[in-house]
């Protein structure tokens, strides 16, 4: 995975590159396509993923196939962390 950190815009010092991309690399990673209209090239996912260090975190992105590009990422809230849990354990 190749991602894009050009002109971030949101504050990367709440959530770390580095835990960004380890969320994405979750083998249990849970990524959903939201319901709502964009245009087809600007089309964004949620992704719900762990870093190493346990750490649940939340991020919208979209991709072209190759490159991914964050445009929001945050620590999971009780309720992501909790439906997280329950796929992993569908999963099981």
């Amino acid at each position: 995975m190749e991602f894009d950190w050009l002109d971030v815009n949101f504050d990367l010092s709440k959530v770390a590159p580095r835990e960004i991309e380890e969320s994405f690399e979750d083998p249990f990673a849970v990524r959903i396509l939201p319901d709502s209209p964009y245009g087809d090239e600007e089309t964004r996912y949620f992704c719900l993923g762990k870093a190493v260090t346990g750490r649940g975190v939340f991020s919208v992105f979209w991709t072209d196939g190759k490159r991914y590009r964050v445009i929001h990422a945050r620590e999971m809230t009780p309720d992501e962390d909790t439906f997280y849990e329950r796929k992993l354990a569908e999963i099981k």
